[in-house]
């Protein structure tokens, strides 16, 4: 069965043909690093992990390239919480979503690219758009054209009349209400942060002091949001890539901006396949940082391990509605309870002294030919992990019922139930087979945190500064970073 995948560009499910037969290109839009990894990132990371896992199943050579977004407004209004400056703040967090992305087990991309590392390319880019007549300058700031794309709102299904209708980011030096930056003259004012500062920030004009300017062809200034993402593909990939995937919430405007911009610079199409992953919600709305409805990816390692929230973002497609819930993370809990010891049940049969060679049991056999097969074509049908993790459940069942009622064990089933679970659900599917230190190492090591911390707040109630300290440097030596907030310490491996 060939691959298929919806792609937003055309609204249909297409089959997969990349631009060479062997190999695939796939960049995906990152985090703008000003804030805790949440669960609604990670479900990003999950889905576009088992991508690229399956499309390496499948024989290609895949090369995948995630930004980071590390010059941002979001990020100057954190400045005094997290670091003092944007650069450090922004520092701060591309520690973090790293951090988080191991403890997920996610496969390294082949790169991280960062905007503050770009901004030759950008310009370069910039300047490549002005000569082509596709942007123009007005007092250091330059604007991309949308009236000279024709095909501005091909992805989105925008249409630049309604844009000029809704007054879209309504500018007086623009020449139209729709065009966007791809240059900002000068820095950050501390209008551009108002939104995005917490309390205990810096105050906004000290802040907007340490954002980060470049020189160009300009003046002095920043790039626009959109043309890092344009300029780090054509970078790291190629003026044109097989997959570009990301959040549902950046078809309009980031992704529809990224393609009148890339395709208007070279002239060929900027990606052949678009992929959203749809928003992960909770209570009935959109779990954001700014709405503060979040649950960050590195407390909910801690409280459930990596194995349970793969279990968990995978239980729906990609294209699929997604709702963090008690109920929706138990359910979760309860399936890789169930997959984990199923496994688990066929390998000490397999190993069992009553694993015999010239055992037959045809019901196995078949349940496992049936997993494997209906495992790839849920993969090839649009990454359809909720269907892939269904037929391991199936083969789950199987193994419990061949175990349960013989004697003489099927050795040469066993041995292929266990291969189906390490190669499909640990190779694809990201999860832990054979590695029981996922779950547990995790959760043990948050329980004695946990222990050290309440011991550290009774000496500091009693007013043992000293020991408290001593106690927070020896959690440091380890590897644990405490943090003290009004709502009581915080901590992450």
């Amino acid at each position: 069965m060939t691959l298929r995948v919806t792609n937003t560009l055309t609204g249909e499910k297409e089959p997969f043909e990349p631009r060479d037969p062997e190999s695939v290109t796939l960049y995906y839009c990152g985090l703008t690093t000003s804030d805790p990894p949440h669960l609604g990132h990670a479900r990003g990371w999950v889905h576009v992990d088992v991508m690229c896992r399956w499309l390496d199943h499948l024989g290609y050579d895949v090369r995948h390239v995630e930004n980071f977004t590390d010059v941002n407004e979001k990020i100057v209004a954190r400045v005094g919480e997290d670091g003092s400056s944007e650069a450090d703040v922004a520092r701060h967090y591309v520690g973090q979503v790293i951090e988080d992305m191991r403890a997920l087990n996610l496969d390294r991309a082949d790169v991280y690219p960062r905007v503050s590392e770009h901004v030759p390319e950008i310009i370069a880019l910039v300047e490549r758009l002005v000569a082509g007549g596709h942007a123009y300058e007005v007092d250091g700031s330059v604007y991309f054209d949308v009236t000279s794309f024709e095909a501005y709102g091909d992805l989105s299904g925008q249409s630049v009349e309604d844009l000029e209708s809704q007054g879209v980011d309504a500018g007086g030096e623009k020449r139209n209400p729709a065009d966007f930056a791809l240059w900002k003259a000068g820095g950050v004012a501390a209008e551009d942060i108002a939104d995005h500062r917490h309390a205990d920030a810096a105050p906004a004009a000290e802040a907007c002091e340490t954002a980060q300017t470049w020189d160009s062809p300009w003046g002095e200034g920043r790039p626009g949001w959109h043309i890092e993402c344009s300029a780090m593909s054509m970078t790291h990939l190629d003026e044109t890539i097989d997959i570009h995937v990301g959040g549902q919430d950046l078809v309009f405007p980031h992704h529809e901006n990224e393609v009148a911009q890339s395709e208007a610079a070279t002239g060929e199409q900027f990606a052949r396949y678009w992929l959203h992953v749809r928003l992960l919600e909770t209570k009935g709305e959109k779990m954001s940082s700014s709405m503060g409805n979040y649950f960050a990816v590195s407390d909910a390692v801690a409280e459930f391990g990596p194995d349970v929230l793969r279990t968990f973002l995978l239980s729906t497609a990609y294209t699929s509605r997604a709702t963090y819930s008690e109920e929706t993370i138990a359910e979760a809990e309860e399936r890789w309870d169930r997959l984990r010891r199923g496994y688990e049940r066929a390998v000490e049969a397999c190993d069992d002294v009553d694993a015999y060679a010239t055992a037959a049991d045809g019901d196995l056999r078949t349940a496992v030919d049936a997993a494997r097969e209906t495992f790839e074509e849920a993969m090839n049908d649009d990454f359809n992990t909720r269907a892939a993790t269904t037929a391991l459940l199936e083969l789950t069942g199987a193994v419990n019922t061949h175990v349960d009622g013989h004697g003489r064990y099927d050795y040469t089933a066993l041995r292929r139930a266990v291969e189906t679970f390490e190669t499909l659900g640990g190779g694809v599917l990201g999860l832990s087979f054979g590695d029981d230190q996922s779950d547990g190492e995790v959760s043990v090591a948050g329980d004695l945190v946990e222990l050290v911390l309440q011991a550290r707040e009774r000496e500091r109630e009693a007013g043992n500064y000293e020991r408290a300290d001593e106690l927070r440097d020896e959690l440091a030596a380890l590897g644990v970073e405490v943090q003290d907030t009004d709502a009581g310490p915080t901590y992450r491996l």
